[in-house]
């Protein structure tokens, strides 16, 4: 099976502008993620369908600095509104029979080898469109924060909802108490499409629950398609403001 593996990088972002240049303990966090990903198994392959990793980015500051650091890079449109929208035009432009598309936030520059190789397994199983991963929340103050993205799943292994908020509530019980009466599950933002998959999903309008919770997964539920879920048991620490990345340099 022939995987690519793209990481949008985005200068131009709201909460944090030219995230993925900010220096983290002496290398820039788009290098950080580009070489844990390159660490991945499904990356490391000789074969002639060469399996492939690329930033996918709208500015030129950006697409110097991959390019000085050795890595693969693609400039793309300034107007997507989404990742996977940078990753479809990634594979447009590339023109190559890729079987699946991974999807690595730019923001996770510890994100570990063996979550994404977790994710690629999903799609040993042919009938499996798309692929995310999730991990047991096991802190309360993580529960609670509106920019942990929170998961709950079904018997077979599908997602049924994502948000920020807790689900489901626990009425009855004290907040405080919530992790001892169920299991909660954060969602690690990294996902797997089936190329063909891909080029469906991007057609789809923003839905009312993806523009209520801002959550791109969302659209994909309201158009029925099934997201599978696999679990992780390593954590993953994404970079959303300047306060995450001095929390990031202290704990590194």
């Amino acid at each position: 099976m022939k995987f690519i593996g793209i990481i949008p990088a985005r200068y131009a972002s709201t909460r944090f502008p030219g995230k993925p240049l900010a220096i983290i303990n002496g290398k820039s966090m788009i290098q950080r993620v580009y070489e844990q990903v390159s660490k991945s198994n499904i990356f490391n392959t000789t074969s002639k369908d060469e399996s492939k990793i690329i930033v996918a980015t709208e500015d030129i500051n950006i697409e110097n600095h991959v390019k000085n650091f050795g890595g693969n890079v693609m400039i793309t449109s300034n107007k997507h509104k989404t990742g996977t929208e940078r990753c479809f035009e990634v594979v447009e432009k590339l023109q190559e029979n890729y079987d699946v598309v991974i999807n690595i936030q730019g923001d996770e520059p510890y994100i570990d080898p063996t979550q994404i190789e977790k994710l690629a397994s999903c799609f040993t199983n042919k009938n499996i469109q798309l692929a995310t991963l999730l991990k047991k929340i096991t802190d309360k103050d993580e529960l609670f924060d509106v920019n942990v993205v929170k998961a709950v799943v079904n018997n077979k292994k599908e997602a049924v909802y994502f948000s920020r908020n807790p689900i489901p509530f626990f009425r009855g019980k004290n907040k405080d108490k919530w992790l001892n009466f169920h299991d909660y599950y954060k969602h690690i933002g990294i996902y797997g499409y089936r190329t063909d998959v891909l080029k469906n999903i991007v057609k789809f309008k923003a839905t009312p629950l993806e523009t209520a919770e801002s959550l791109e997964q969302l659209r994909w539920l309201e158009n029925a398609l099934k997201i599978n879920i696999e679990f992780a048991e390593i954590d993953s620490f994404s970079i959303d403001t300047y306060d995450d990345l001095v929390k990031v340099k202290k704990n590194k």
